[in-house]
């Protein structure tokens, strides 16, 4: 079992970056596909970008070429690096993790969650 805590989040004008963080413990991100979700005020968690066990990835198409995820096994973290923030991203972020090797979009694939931080991108 793995537990997730993300960090990095604030207030951020448009066009600026963020640098998210999910520190994982009791288990190696190495050993989990992980992925980023945001949830918006009275919108449903939406997908964001996930990274498969071998290190491929796939990105909503509203963030392709703004964020970019990696990982850094040293420290046992995925890192979400967001740039070019738009007023629209504003939101928690959530990092989970799943036992299945592949990547998904799919909330209900996950099976662990962090406790989210809040993004938010002010005009």
């Amino acid at each position: 079992q793995v537990q997730l805590v993300e960090s990095g989040g604030g207030l951020v004008q448009a066009g600026g970056s963020l640098r998210l963080s999910c520190a994982a413990s009791g288990r190696t991100v190495s050993s989990y596909s992980m992925g980023w979700f945001r949830q918006a005020p009275g919108k449903e968690r939406e997908f964001v970008v996930a990274i498969s066990r071998s290190g491929s990835s796939i990105y909503a198409n509203s963030v392709k070429g703004r964020f970019t995820i990696s990982r850094d096994n040293a420290k046992n973290t995925v890192i979400l690096q967001m740039n070019s923030l738009k007023p629209e991203d504003t939101a928690v972020y959530y990092c989970a993790a799943r036992s299945n090797p592949w990547n998904s979009s799919i909330k209900e694939d996950y099976d662990y969650w962090g406790q989210g931080t809040q993004v938010t991108v002010s005009s």
